[in-house]
């Protein structure tokens, strides 16, 4: 399934692990061949995997008839979702974000119908053809609404908001030349989990067999399944990896549960083709991982002979997430103060009196590193990085 986009750029190269990720890329890198599109029962997994337990924005991805609606429809259906269709290609901003009134020296806007209120039982939204849109401020209005809410915020149009319980989908057609759609810029294309859908002789029949079609119909496609949309066409996206993207890929890891083959095909829709490999690629080498934050600091015994013989770009990985992870949480236990000491005295000279003057700028732990106890490691750090500041 080819949730996969076409990545226009590799992650951008520098010291730490996203180096590390593709220094250690071995194995020889999958072809866009290897890859398929993802089926309309794949598509509502996904999808109803995306809305009931994140916050994100899944964009379905397909060609005209392929069954984007009925599967979005279905999906909401099995979650016991109440679904309210946005026929984008129809509306114009005032549809969108209400009509203004006067309140006595204020201007408001009027709610509009179809959005669901607090009080609604929990609805999906769909915005359907989105790149449809056939005014640009239509298309301006509604990038906030499809937009994912920042943490403790709630998704918005304009002054209205959207409550937590409500959820919103979207769907468009690729923009390959062959539909009359806007293009959807990258900003856009960034805020939203592309998922690249078409159909499947397997997929369809058990579509038909529900909803009882003609038999004639069924038998002849089952012995002409050329007959049915023509699979491949391409529908790529510039969707690349950001900084956003990886946050994404962080919720979805954390919070959904995709079946192992659906995973990179999700990946890919965040983050594009080439670095979702990458990552997945990355996630199946254990044994060639740099070590973590959490390793060093709570389980050093295992992992000590690992860390003396780490390279230097595994290294400086391992130091990038343990500086990372001090910033955010600089209290240490005495066990992980002890476990930190031994760390930086297995590493290089070099990376040890870099590591150390890093570590010192954080007060918490730098009051644990000035112990006398731990001179015989740190002192000539704390000498060298003395001289330079004379």
């Amino acid at each position: 399934m080819s949730l996969l986009c076409q990545c226009l750029h590799p992650i951008p190269s520098g010291t730490g692990m996203a180096d590390y990720i593709y220094e250690s890329a071995t194995i020889p890198m999958a072809s866009p061949e290897d890859s398929k599109n993802v089926n309309v029962e794949q598509m509502k997994l996904v999808v109803k995997e995306i809305i009931s337990k994140t916050d994100l924005t899944p964009c379905v991805v397909g060609h005209r008839g392929v069954g984007k609606t009925a599967g979005i429809v279905q999906a909401c259906r099995d979650l016991g979702r109440r679904y309210v269709s946005l026929r984008l290609g129809q509306m114009e901003v005032g549809d969108l974000v209400g009509i203004p009134f006067r309140n006595g020296d204020i201007m408001q806007w009027s709610r509009p119908s179809w959005l669901p209120g607090e009080d609604d039982p929990e609805t999906v939204v769909h915005c359907d053809e989105l790149n449809r849109a056939q005014q640009e401020d239509t298309l301006q209005a509604i990038f906030q609404f499809v937009e994912p809410p920042s943490e403790g915020m709630l998704r918005s149009l304009h002054t209205h908001h959207l409550s937590k319980k409500h959820k919103v989908v979207v769907s468009i057609n690729p923009p390959d030349g062959s539909y009359q759609v806007a293009t959807l810029d990258r900003a856009l294309i960034d805020r939203m989990v592309m998922i690249y859908t078409e159909s499947d002789f397997n997929c369809w029949s058990n579509y038909a067999a529900k909803r009882d079609l003609s038999g004639d119909v069924r038998q002849f496609l089952a012995g002409n399944t050329g007959m049915l949309a023509k699979q491949g066409m391409p529908m790529d996206l510039q969707v690349e990896p950001t900084e956003r993207g990886w946050e994404m890929v962080s919720t979805v890891r954390k919070s959904c549960r995709l079946p192992r083959e659906l995973e990179m095909e999700v990946y890919a829709g965040i983050i594009g083709k080439e670095a979702a490999i990458t990552f997945m690629r990355w996630l199946s080498d254990r044994q060639g991982r740099p070590l973590t934050a959490q390793q060093v600091l709570n389980d050093w015994s295992a992992v000590a002979d690992q860390a003396r013989g780490q390279r230097d770009d595994q290294q400086a990985a391992t130091i990038n997430d343990l500086t990372a992870t001090l910033k955010a949480s600089p209290v240490l236990e005495a066990e992980q103060e002890e476990n930190l000491v031994a760390y930086i005295s297995v590493l290089p000279r070099d990376l040890c009196f870099g590591f150390v003057k890093t570590l010192l700028k954080i007060p918490e732990v730098a009051l644990a590193l000035v112990q006398d106890k731990y001179d015989s490691v740190v002192f000539d750090a704390v000498q060298a990085i003395r001289k330079e500041a004379y």
